[in-house]
């Protein structure tokens, strides 16, 4: 892989990174203290649950990422599906902010080098390519969930993320320059 195109990807991974980090940060901020906490059924997660989980997963691939294995051992997943304290929205913020932290900064530190090394996740072995795009899926599909959540909560008051329903053709008659700038990255409803 040349140096060009892998500046381009670790380029795009980064952006793709942000948006969802600021795509699930718009779902947050409409949400409600307390409903950080609630789960729709007795399957399901809550937001706050979601974020523990995201977060766990977050240490633990992005510690020591080119050297260990992603999985550490002292991750205990089954325990980010439960919440056995009562949490602030501070807390909870704080863990996002903490496990966003550790994904840019190894993310930054990459370099297009690094692309074709090796690493491990539970033993199977991944490029870095491949170990990034893994998780860069693994988080939408949360980010996700956590924007569902909060838009069913938030019903009626809900302020949507992107193109508002029913103004694509307004939005898509204005010339980009028009444009309000929004973030860069994936838009949700």
């Amino acid at each position: 892989m040349s140096g060009e195109v892998g500046a381009a990807y670790l380029d795009e991974v980064r952006r793709q990174f942000r948006g969802y980090k600021r795509m699930a940060e718009g779902a947050l901020a409409q949400v409600k203290d307390d409903e950080l906490f609630v789960m729709l059924d007795p399957e399901s997660n809550s937001i706050a649950v979601i974020i523990k989980h995201l977060v766990g997963n977050m240490r633990s691939r992005f510690t020591d990422f080119l050297t260990t294995d992603g999985e550490k051992p002292d991750r205990h997943r089954d325990q980010e599906f439960e919440m056995n304290s009562n949490p602030t929205r501070a807390e909870v913020m704080r863990w996002w902010e903490e496990g966003w932290a550790r994904v840019f900064s190894t993310i930054e530190a990459l370099k297009p080098e690094d692309l074709l090394r090796t690493v491990t996740i539970r033993g199977e072995t991944h490029t870095v390519m491949q170990a990034v795009g893994r998780q860069l899926a693994h988080y939408a599909y949360h980010i996700g969930q956590i924007v569902f959540l909060a838009k069913h909560l938030r019903s009626q008051e809900w302020k949507p993320l992107s193109i508002p329903r029913g103004k694509s053709e307004e939005y898509n008659r204005k010339a980009v320059a028009e444009r309000k700038p929004g973030p860069s990255g994936p838009r949700a409803g």
